[in-house]
């Protein structure tokens, strides 16, 4: 499922990061790589606060949308 409509405060683990390589490139400078766990902090009108690797990163839903994971 896409990180977009996962629950928030569950860990999750990172499945595929899709879009094109630019956006995958730097997803994965962020530290989102597959199999890494990731957990939703809180959500505002699709937009993510995410805790990955003792960061806090804001995502927008469509950067979120390229994001699979499941628990």
């Amino acid at each position: 499922m896409p990180l977009s409509i996962a629950t928030v405060g569950k860990p999750l683990i990172i499945r595929s990061v899709g879009g094109s390589p630019q956006v995958k490139q730097h997803l994965n400078e962020l530290g989102f790589v597959e199999n890494s766990e990731v957990m939703i902090v809180s959500e505002l009108q699709g937009n993510l606060i995410v805790k990955i690797k003792d960061s806090r990163i804001a995502l927008d839903k469509a950067m979120a949308l390229k994001i699979s994971v499941n628990n």
